[in-house]
């Protein structure tokens, strides 16, 4: 909680992401994705968090860098359970509580990372060596040619 403040209190979008965990461009982006995310906007744009919002917010942030969901995953979870079970994911881990078993969704399995080419491709270690190999080759032409 913000020093000063009451529980109830609405915070701007640097308190909140001090309270949260998060940067405020990561907030921004959320609101872009998650519709049910809307912190109240002052006549000069000044987003104001209210406490339900940074609980969604801390429910969010359980979902997507602790349990590993994606943001499609984190919309059908919110659709599926209401934003009332995704805020209470993010109190219990506010409180230092584990989310129950059968409401926390289990993470996405990590696959392995593979080298990719310049254009997004799957890069073998036999195609870069081909490659070096034939920028050697022309290196070296370019070099007898002067």
């Amino acid at each position: 909680m913000a020093a000063g403040k009451s529980a109830d209190a609405y915070r701007t979008i640097s308190e909140a992401a001090v309270e949260t965990g998060l940067k405020a461009h990561v907030l921004r982006f959320w609101e872009s994705k998650f519709a049910q995310l809307k912190p109240v906007k002052q006549k000069g744009g000044r987003r104001h968090y209210r406490p339900q919002d940074i609980a969604l917010i801390q429910g969010l942030r359980v979902l997507l860098h602790d349990q590993g969901l994606t943001i499609k995953g984190a919309q059908k979870y919110l659709r599926e359970h209401g934003v009332a079970a995704v805020a209470a994911i993010g109190q219990g881990a506010a409180a230092g509580d584990v989310a129950p078993a059968e409401t926390a969704p289990s993470p996405r399995p990590q696959r392995a990372r593979r080298p990719v080419t310049k254009h997004g491709a799957p890069a073998s270690l036999d195609s870069v060596l081909e490659r070096l190999e034939a920028a050697k080759a022309r290196l070296d032409t370019a070099l007898r040619a002067s």
